[in-house]
């Protein structure tokens, strides 16, 4: 794998690398597919018992990869789709992992990161970290990352970032349950590890299925809704907004709509 690793001690803990650091760990389309390869891995892997989501570099994830958003603008409708499918199915197979997953938040996330986070069961961050869902900015929505956003964070607690585009910091970031801890740098690793812990005691079938039970009880993200997000991206795409702000993006021109 070229933007991924994979690393598993003789625990069983697995962490999951996104390692794109020189593009702050932006989600290409490549990225994607290794990331959906590697979830059914480590799901199907039966000597794995926990998954970190780690990241390499100063950033944790930027989003969406511009270059891979270019290439959504200048596709035909279908391929667009198919592009907004696999971003979607790759969040649904982290989200449904049977395994527990943690996220290690070492820097800062933005937009689709905010997603890769929201899929972790808990996630802890160093209190440097930024966040922002920067999708409006350039006329896009928080469209697949959306049900995992409201699932983590509540509708009125999401309510105050999901449309603004705001940059808002750790300590806020866990008042709006994205984030349960905060740990120094030096500490991150030992935080991490007080997480995995207690599951190596535990029993993996009945961790999987507790897993399994509270996403049946919470916030339903099925097929029907995983389709109407994939809908109301590619609605945008095709949309005059997105083009316009992604294309000032590039040309470091103002976009229409700031002031």
């Amino acid at each position: 794998m070229e933007t991924i690793r994979i690393e598993t001690d003789p625990r069983g803990v697995a962490t999951l690398w996104l390692a794109r650091a020189d593009k702050h760990n932006a989600l290409s389309a490549l990225m994607i597919r290794e990331l959906t390869e590697a979830a059914a891995r480590l799901a199907a892997d039966p000597a794995v018992r926990v998954v970190v989501l780690a990241a390499e570099g100063k950033s944790f994830c930027a989003g969406g990869d511009l270059g891979w958003m270019q290439d959504q603008m200048a596709a035909d409708a279908e391929t667009r789709r198919a592009g907004a499918r696999e971003l979607a199915m790759m969040l649904n197979a982290l989200n449904t992992l049977p395994k527990p997953l943690i996220g290690r938040v070492q820097g800062n996330a933005f937009g689709g990161g905010i997603g890769m986070i929201s899929v972790c069961d808990v996630a802890i961050s160093v209190p440097e970290a930024r966040f922002a869902l920067t999708e409006t900015r350039l006329g896009l929505i928080p469209a697949t990352i959306g049900p995992y956003v409201i699932a983590r964070m509540g509708e009125a607690k999401a309510r105050r970032v999901f449309m603004s585009g705001r940059l808002f910091g750790a300590e806020e970031a866990t008042r709006l349950d994205l984030i349960a801890s905060l740990a120094p740098a030096d500490a991150l690793d030992a935080a991490i590890e007080a997480e995995v812990v207690p599951y190596l005691s535990c029993a993996p079938g009945a961790v999987a299925a507790a897993k399994r039970l509270a996403r049946d009880l919470g916030p339903r993200i099925d097929a029907e809704v995983i389709g109407r997000t994939i809908d109301a991206l590619v609605e945008v795409w095709e949309g005059g907004e997105a083009p316009h702000g992604i294309r000032a993006f590039f040309e470091k021109t103002k976009p229409d709509w700031l002031r």
